[in-house]
């Protein structure tokens, strides 16, 4: 798909330690457009949760309490900042242990992903009012569910060596088969390679590598090395 305006709205997917939010900012700067990271929205979620004392499996208590919850966003660089009542957690709080722990089973739960829904799909219209030249928004349903509409949509994976080396490399400490079992199974908006995105083995290329192949793509320059269509 190539856009018919100066305005252009990417979707990237992939599971965990895939390369998403690394390619995602690279091509915020090059290109001038908002970055928004719907993981730290879910993310936000669960800490909001956890300090309310909800249990991942009372679905009640998180329906009642997210009725507690307001969204907004604050804009920081090129990086959209979910704002939950008046308040961004730091990153530090967001990508703590106990939030590794819990954040894929609230992000499972209907109710939690019903809520964000809107929220994430106005960043397209918080994009244009900031005058950036497009938005670029990456996640786990984004092609599928959030944007399935957008100019440009890409599927990051990479193989299980490459994916545990980097997570170690960040120092996170979540199971990436943990999360992949239970972000393809939930019922509700499961990862999957929508079936008009374009399909990146991000493990066989440097990130400016993979950052110029969808560059190429998205400015209508002949692709070298993109993987299929899925």
């Amino acid at each position: 798909m190539r856009v018919s305006s100066n305005f252009i709205v990417v979707a990237i997917d992939g599971s965990a330690a895939s390369g998403k939010s690394t390619t995602a900012r690279a091509l915020a700067e090059r290109h001038h457009f908002l970055y928004a990271d719907t993981g730290s929205h879910y993310r936000a979620v669960t800490l909001f949760l956890l300090e309310a004392g909800v249990d991942t499996t009372d679905s009640a208590a998180v329906v009642k309490a997210l009725k507690k919850a307001t969204l907004d966003t604050v804009i920081s660089g090129r990086k959209a900042l979910l704002c939950l009542n008046q308040w961004t957690p730091p990153d530090a709080a967001l990508r703590s242990a106990r939030i590794n722990e819990h954040v894929a089973l609230f992000a499972k739960l209907p109710s939690v992903r019903a809520f964000l829904l809107a929220y994430q799909r106005s960043q397209v219209e918080v994009a244009r009012k900031n005058k950036f030249q497009g938005l670029v928004m990456e996640g786990r349903d984004i092609g599928s569910v959030i944007l399935p509409d957008a100019d440009f949509c890409f599927f990051l994976e990479a193989d299980p060596k490459t994916r545990r080396q980097r997570r170690a490399k960040e120092g996170a400490q979540d199971v990436i088969h943990s999360r992949d079992r239970l972000d393809t199974e939930r019922k509700t908006a499961p990862l999957v390679c929508p079936k008009h995105a374009v399909r990146i083995d991000t493990s066989r290329y440097s990130l400016t590598e993979v950052v110029d192949l969808i560059s190429n793509r998205i400015t209508a320059l002949p692709d070298k090395g993109v993987d299929e269509v899925c």
